[in-house]
């Protein structure tokens, strides 16, 4: 599901090469893009921070393996300084080591999948296999929370389709978001659920040194985990905010990079990975996601429905022009799609998308301040 979603808002960057501030200008307007900018921010933030002491976790087993030193504090404070510092430097030169660690960790995460199933099979059979289930609303609720921790990439998607070659097709979009997000998502996942539904632990450092018995594989992986939050955490929880900042308060990139670093050290990431936070963190995805729902179903409807897949350039660099202020026909869908998805809010996500479009496009056509919105 979110690949395809991650094809479809990324369709207008990809053919006009924009990034995502200015193709939500069609629909929010020149000072309203800030709206959808700052709600993407906050979940953006709040994971950073998240990620970060996930990576320090990570490292901080790594330093008590080998040198029995721990102090998850001082790796979390380095770990969270080390990721500012390349925002604002830049960390083009280790992309290499990227490309490297993602197939490592790829084949790390199959290992511990079978390892996972030979260690726990009895308890995993009884607590995960065998428990009835259903199709309703908890199968749709759970599917939420996953597409809650993706939706901010399908608001911003347009920020990386606009990098690829034009002759890259749909197919091609879907099997390129697909190879780069499924693979480890998948196994993460799955070996996440199989060793807090056999142990009852949530503390995903913990989860995966259950998973492993190989010291050096161990080692070797949570080395290359830290390093993987590091480059998730400066290219999907950094530019967006830093990018929304500049806007708003007109400072430069390296000013806002460090302000977000600094404010993910506020969002205690460390509560949330406590037992008793998963409640909390869940019903903060399900909150986030009610408001990032509605503004994806108004640029699809925007630039699909509406605009048929046509925009014009130089209206969307003008801010003197038809595209100056705020659509309120954006602003209101908006909130009646937030209304519909808090109504809802074990599906929050979906149940935002169709009252957010349709009231979108009704407002578009009757609203008298939108119509200027409409001129191409």
């Amino acid at each position: 599901m979110p690949r395809p979603t991650l094809m479809i808002n990324g369709q207008a960057g990809h053919k006009y090469g924009i990034p995502f501030m200015v193709q939500a200008r069609s629909a929010f307007g020149f000072a309203g893009t800030r709206i959808p900018a700052l709600v993407r921010s906050v979940p953006a933030i709040v994971w950073f921070g998240f990620q970060s002491w996930i990576g320090a976790g990570a490292l901080n087993l790594v330093s008590e393996t080998l040198f029995g030193y721990s102090n998850i504090w001082i790796f979390f404070i380095g770990f969270q300084f080390l990721q500012i510092g390349l925002s604002v430097l830049g960390f083009h030169g280790i992309k290499w080591l990227e490309n490297i660690g993602s197939v490592f960790i790829i084949g790390s995460l199959i290992y511990m999948f079978f390892s996972v199933i030979s260690k726990y099979g009895d308890e995993i059979m009884t607590n995960l296999v065998n428990v009835e289930g259903t199709w309703g609303a908890p199968f749709w609720g759970a599917t939420m929370l996953f597409l809650g921790i993706y939706s901010t990439m399908m608001l911003n998607v347009s920020d990386y389709s606009r990098e690829l070659r034009k002759d890259v097709g749909p197919v091609r979009q879907v099997v390129i978001y697909a190879n780069s997000i499924l693979p480890a998502t998948l196994f993460m996942g799955l070996i996440g659920l199989m060793v807090s539904g056999a142990t009852g632990e949530v503390d995903p450092i913990k989860v995966f040194s259950s998973a492993v018995d190989n010291k050096l594989l161990l080692i070797v992986t949570l080395l290359f985990i830290a390093f993987a939050q590091v480059t998730t955490n400066i290219l999907n929880n950094v530019v967006p905010p830093a990018y929304a900042l500049m806007d708003v308060f007109k400072v430069s990139f390296k000013t806002s990079a460090v302000i977000v670093g600094l404010l993910a050290f506020a969002t205690f990431p460390w509560e949330l990975v406590k037992d008793e936070s998963a409640d909390g963190l869940n019903i903060f995805i399900r909150t986030y996601s009610a408001f990032l729902g509605p503004i994806f179903a108004i640029l699809v409807v925007d630039y699909y429905i509406l605009r048929r897949r046509e925009l014009n350039l130089d209206k969307l660099y003008d801010p003197t022009g038809s595209y100056r202020g705020v659509n309120m026909a954006a602003v209101i869908a908006m909130a009646v799609g937030v209304v519909a998805a808090l109504t809802f809010t074990g599906i929050s996500w979906y149940a935002s998308l169709l009252p957010a479009g349709i009231a979108y496009y009704v407002l578009m056509k009757t609203l008298p301040s939108a119509r200027r919105f409409l001129e191409n």
